[in-house]
């Protein structure tokens, strides 16, 4: 209360950044889990063991009750499937016979668990097909198929000719799909759509026994369609967050809700090797283990968290943008000069889940998944390369002449 300060806009020769994916989470996360790391040594424990006492119940920063949290599950299904105990405490004590140096490295991540409005309309045709359209937006995440699971687990429709429609201002308000809160804004809303249709058709059979599927009850009954309608909201929305949808305007809720609080979270567990004469790293293996509440869609879940630890890695050991310090322009704009992963730099990923629902974020108990994915990654491959090299690295991304 006793500052006074004032904020201007000033045109330089520089180019605003961007943001990449999981933009504050990841580089925290480096920093905390790095920290973390060095604690456990200084006190001579274990690093997965050191986390393990220090399990989380209450959001820190607000003081209310996690809504779940199974980082220490991950954690310890991770270390499992990694072979953790077989890695010795000292820094630099892993070695291969022509002197490549071996590190392990365990890091955590977390990404709030947040939702928006979603208004659906789900009609089922006597022709056989099926349309659903709501809001949200397919980027390759894989939201169209975590929809198709739950409309096809709870209708007896046709697969195969069912469409979905998202992304279209002309069929749904929409909003914009980021911050991991797309299949936890939709997936919901899909579920009560099916379940209000299966009601309604219920109600128009009236008690009468007709064969067949959806699509066949309706030629049966002499009906062309059936359709609903859901307007969805998240936990703490109402009317006025549905409003501010149908203008185009954001409503986002979470992670902090008016009762308790909801993230995602996410162990990596990484092996590198630094070769003795370039000290060029290599990541031979990953394994990561994900809490994203329920998974509906297990396929689509594993190729999110392999593509966000594919994104960590190229955060951690290749990318940067380079700044003409001249006029500000980009020197690496194209990717023959921005250096991104390519399939030699990627060893195996083996990706797992706890796959137990959140009891109050929604129905399903579905949380996000696509940037918790990447988040601890960077610093999972940090305290790897220390474990190798006894060096501490604080920037990312790691270059050769750090390990000089």
């Amino acid at each position: 209360e006793n500052y006074h300060g004032t904020a201007a806009n000033l045109r330089i020769d520089t180019q605003a950044p961007g943001y990449m994916r999981s933009p504050t989470p990841h580089p925290s996360c480096f920093a905390f889990e790095s920290a973390v790391d060095e604690l456990a040594l200084k006190l001579g424990i274990d690093p997965v063991a050191f986390r393990l006492r220090h399990r989380a119940t209450t959001d820190p920063i607000h003081g209310q009750k996690l809504s779940s949290c199974y980082l220490s599950e991950c954690l310890t299904e991770g270390a499992r499937r990694f072979g953790w105990e077989r890695r010795s405490l000292q820094p630099g004590s892993m070695t291969l016979p022509d002197g490549t140096q071996v590190g392990w490295g365990v890091a955590s991540g977390a990404y709030p668990g947040s939702a928006h409005p979603n208004i659906v309309t789900l009609r089922v045709n006597a022709d056989g097909t099926t349309r659903f359209a709501a809001a949200g937006h397919e980027m390759g995440q894989g939201i169209r198929s975590t929809i198709e699971q739950v409309l096809v687990r709870e209708l007896a429709i046709d697969p195969l000719k069912l469409e979905i429609a998202i992304g279209d201002t002309s069929v749904a308000p929409q909003h914009t799909t980021a911050g991991s809160w797309g299949t936890a804004s939709v997936v919901p809303a899909a579920a009560e759509a099916a379940a209000k249709l299966n009601a309604a058709m219920a109600e128009l059979l009236a008690g009468r026994q007709v064969a067949g599927n959806l699509h066949r009850q309706l030629a049966t009954v002499r009906r062309p369609s059936l359709q609903v309608e859901v307007e969805h909201v998240a936990v703490d929305q109402g009317p006025k967050d549905l409003a501010t949808l149908r203008k185009g305007g954001m409503a986002l809720v979470g992670p902090d809700y008016s009762t308790f609080t909801t993230y995602s979270y996410i162990a990596h567990f990484v092996e590198v090797h630094v070769e003795p004469g370039t000290r060029r790293v290599r990541v031979p293996r990953v394994v990561s283990i994900a809490d994203c509440g329920r998974v509906i869609s297990p396929r689509t879940a594993e190729s999110q968290v392999r593509g966000g630890v594919i994104w960590g890695i190229g955060a951690a050991l290749r990318e940067a943008t380079e700044v003409d310090p001249r006029y500000g322009g980009w020197l690496n704009n194209d990717l023959a000069d921005y250096v991104v992963p390519v399939n030699a730099d990627i060893g195996s990923i083996d990706v797992g889940f706890i796959d137990r629902p959140d009891p109050l974020i929604n129905a399903l108990g579905a949380k996000g998944l696509g940037e918790v994915a990447m988040t601890g990654c960077g610093g999972a491959i940090a305290n790897a390369i220390h474990h190798a090299t006894g060096k501490r690295l604080r920037e990312m991304p790691f270059r050769i002449e750090d390990l000089l």
